[in-house]
């Protein structure tokens, strides 16, 4: 495990502009945006998904990076994981799982990350979200189908189907619509 990668420490709020800022206060920000899109190696081999124009956002102060998976106590790198028996939606309603390739259930790290990750955009007064496409957590539209042969389904990662439910604007980092 690489639990002194400084990356993923990061990956809680990477981009609050200075220290002085007070971690309670609101402050204007456009998104909340997963910090593997950003840059920072937090995905489960422990790599980076970075996309310019999301650590643009970063650097202009117009997003908060957060790794749900991370928030909720996973490390990096971690075992690879996927939804069982539904989406993000279901393991909120307790009626689906996330399990790991060897089968380990790690659904309350999943929905305790979430929680964090809502309490986080509540706390900013964020309203939208730029997530990693087809994560058990952060999927938006299409998550991977439990199997582990990287088939795809319709459906929602479990932050993804939190943050919905609490009327936050979810885009992926394949869409270029999302407005500053």
């Amino acid at each position: 495990m690489n639990t002194g990668n400084a990356d993923h420490g990061s990956a809680i709020m990477a981009s609050r502009r200075n220290s002085s800022e007070c971690p309670g206060r609101a402050v204007n920000r456009g998104f909340i945006v997963s910090a593997c899109l950003a840059g920072l190696n937090c995905t489960y081999n422990g790599k980076n998904k970075l996309k310019p124009r999301i650590r643009e956002l970063i650097k202009k102060g117009v997003a908060v990076a957060v790794c749900p998976e991370v928030l909720g106590g996973s490390s990096v790198p971690r075992e690879r994981c996927e939804i069982s028996g539904g989406d993000g939606g279901q393991v909120l309603a307790k009626k689906a799982a996330v399990k790991t390739l060897s089968g380990k259930d790690i659904t309350a790290t999943m929905v305790l990350g979430a929680k964090k990750t809502l309490a986080i955009a509540k706390r900013l007064g964020i309203k939208r979200a730029i997530l990693k496409s087809n994560s058990p957590s952060c999927g938006y539209g299409m998550i991977y189908d439990g199997t582990f042969k990287d088939k795809l389904k319709k459906g929602n990662g479990v932050t993804a189907a939190l943050l919905l439910r609490y009327s936050i604007k979810i885009y992926n980092e394949k869409d270029d619509d999302y407005d500053l």
